[in-house]
């Protein structure tokens, strides 16, 4: 937290839900966007419309853009387009609810990864933290072993690299402003999609005109239909991080962190408005023993460090 602003402990908690509102809300079109273009074209798209607001935010507010450290930025914007790249792919196919429960596991695999590769004491009650949130992935899958495809654990390789990004941001980009990381995630994203995108123009493969085309589809001209919903992503993106920065700055980060859990309700609730996805008993303890988890191991890491 910066010691700069004064401690606004409820107003942070509003911060904090009204971004996960935010990205709960516009998460849901990506399953109409990726019915007309690929992964790759939403994410270039997305970024030439944000990469302008966010200049003329740093321009009028005097925040710097430019990364004290190239290189840690880069890493760490590169894990992070490799956790929105399993995430916004499982959005096409599953619904919202496995989706985003399988992205907050990350508190799990940052528990985990700080525990068995950095060396960091981890307790017991985050130890029984992680069994709870491995439950709570099993309920929210909910399907029989044999049906088990990659298409499934998507969102779960979405919250290890999300961890990574993490982890990444902590270690190694201490002192960078949010837009200077909101601008490197926005470019790296474009450079792995351009790449993507020739990659496919070389292989061209064979594709069907819905959302299995959402990874293996090349670049569409034709996209007037779902330009309203790549632009209020963009947008979306650059308000709800916005607020995500605003809650750490004004509030304790282990009661910040753990209403970010709020997108579990905000996420699935749009997602049976706006496209009739529904989630059953399972999913429902499911998501609850994420929340645990992930809750437990937060308030027990952020009061190491208070």
């Amino acid at each position: 937290m910066n010691n700069n602003f004064p401690v606004n402990d409820r107003g942070a908690a509003v911060s904090m839900i009204g971004a996960m509102l935010v990205l709960g809300f516009t998460d849901n079109f990506i399953v109409f966007i990726a019915e007309v273009v690929s992964l790759w074209q939403f994410q270039i798209i997305r970024a030439i419309i944000a990469l302008p607001l966010i200049a003329c935010i740093a321009y009028f507010w005097k925040i710097k853009i430019w990364p004290k450290k190239n290189w840690a930025v880069a890493f760490r914007s590169f894990l992070l387009t490799i956790a929105m790249i399993f995430y916004f792919w499982s959005l096409a196919f599953i619904p919202m609810a496995q989706a985003l429960a399988g992205l907050f596991t990350s508190p799990i695999f940052i528990l985990l990864i700080s525990g068995l590769i950095l060396g960091q004491t981890i307790n017991t009650i985050q130890i029984v933290a992680v069994f709870i949130g491995f439950i709570g992935i099993i309920l929210v899958v909910d399907t029989q072993i044999s049906d088990l495809t990659f298409l499934s654990f998507l969102p779960v390789l979405g919250g290890l690299f999300y961890a990574m990004a993490a982890i990444a941001t902590r270690q190694l980009c201490e002192g960078e402003t949010t837009l200077s990381l909101l601008t490197n995630i926005m470019i790296m994203q474009s450079l792995v999609g351009i790449c993507a995108l020739c990659a496919i123009a070389w292989i061209n493969p064979e594709i069907t005109n819905d959302a299995t085309g959402f990874i293996a589809r090349g670049w569409v001209w034709n996209i007037g239909s779902v330009m309203p919903w790549i632009t209020l992503q963009a947008i979306g993106a650059i308000l709800g991080i916005g607020l995500i920065f605003r809650a750490y700055q004004i509030g304790q980060a282990s009661q910040v962190a753990v209403f970010e859990y709020s997108a579990l309700i905000f996420g699935p609730f749009f997602a049976w408005v706006l496209v009739g996805q529904e989630v059953n008993l399972n999913q429902l303890f499911g998501i609850l023993f994420i929340t645990i988890a992930g809750s437990l191991i937060a308030l027990r890491s952020f009061k190491k460090i208070d």
